[in-house]
């Protein structure tokens, strides 16, 4: 007789509890510690000082014996007086962040496009090199530097633009500025930016491009139709993470190439400027409090809708 073929029963897998996945992988959670710290410590935490934004706040009382003035802070920020300032500042922070947004991802994209071009091994470190410094200098020496170009008496800019006959006073005219804080933001941060990009095209599969190149695409052809379209999902996720922080100037940059010249408030004065110079000469911890909540609220809302049309269009870059 034919033996009988019974079928192995399928084994269970076992389960084990969070304690076990400890324990087993101790090391790497205990990699996580310092960045978990990190946020607890300066993320986390800190967000117990936001019920300064609903008191009338008094440094010698402290938030726990701070009489509650309710969203009168609030008020305050957009009362008559003080509306069309706020509302202002708001402006300026968006305005400003899109161009950042927009022309630091064109500019890190094509740096990093470029740098993959590049087929000389020594010339690729060096100007990898060159164009990561900048971001590693104190935006209080580039300030420095800056004046040397755009100060009206003896500034390398400003005498250049006046013997063409253009007299532009940089420090007193808030025109230009917009282009200059662009300009300058590209050139501290465009280098290292394009990190993310160069490590994205290095881990692409090169038979890819040696079937194109085989079939008799040009390198620009290749570059357009292929390294592009391969970014889309890393360009999107990076623009995501930016507009998180749109509602957030940076606060070194501006104000180290502003300071408090008021003559250049008017297209240069963003949340963030604006929140240290009212605790600075106001002393109002409050309000400025307040400030500080709205642009999170708004950021936060912000990156909600940018994440829901990211995994409309594009659902391998959603966050979540």
């Amino acid at each position: 007789m034919p033996a009988k073929i019974t079928a192995a029963a399928p084994q269970q897998k076992k389960k084990h509890g969070f304690l076990f996945e400890i324990k087993k992988n101790w090391v790497l959670y205990l990699m996580t510690v310092p960045g978990i710290l990190f946020f607890l410590v300066f993320s986390y935490i800190p967000m117990g000082g936001l019920v300064m934004a609903f008191q009338n706040f008094n440094l010698v009382k402290g938030i726990f014996g701070s009489e509650f003035g309710g969203l009168n802070n609030f008020k305050f920020l957009f009362a008559d007086g003080t509306r069309q300032t706020v509302l202002k500042v708001i402006g300026n922070t968006l305005y400003l962040n899109i161009l950042f947004i927009f022309f630091s991802t064109l500019a890190s994209v094509a740096l990093a496009i470029i740098f993959n071009e590049v087929r000389n091994k020594h010339v690729k470190k060096v100007t990898q090199t060159l164009s990561i410094l900048p971001y590693f200098v104190s935006w209080a020496v580039i300030a420095l530097f800056l004046e040397g170009f755009l100060k009206a008496d003896g500034g390398m800019l400003s005498t250049f633009l006046a013997q063409h006959g253009m007299n532009i006073s940089f420090y007193s005219d808030p025109g230009p500025w917009r282009l200059i804080l662009v300009i300058m933001r590209i050139w501290q941060g465009a280098g290292y930016g394009a990190i993310v990009y160069i490590a994205t095209i290095t881990g692409m599969d090169p038979g890819i491009y040696e079937a194109a190149e085989i079939d008799g695409a040009s390198r620009w052809q290749q570059i357009i139709h292929l390294t592009l379209p391969m970014l889309k999902s890393t360009i999107v996720l990076m623009t995501l993470f930016s507009v998180g922080r749109i509602f957030y100037g940076d606060f070194g940059m501006i104000y180290g190439l502003v300071q408090d010249n008021s003559m250049l408030f008017s297209t240069t004065d963003v949340i963030d400027t604006y929140v240290y110079r009212m605790l600075r000469q106001l002393n109002n911890y409050g309000m400025s409090t307040a400030v500080g909540l709205i642009q999170s609220v708004l950021g936060f809302v912000f990156v909600y809708f940018a994440n829901n049309l990211a995994r409309r269009f594009e659902p391998d870059s959603a966050i979540f």
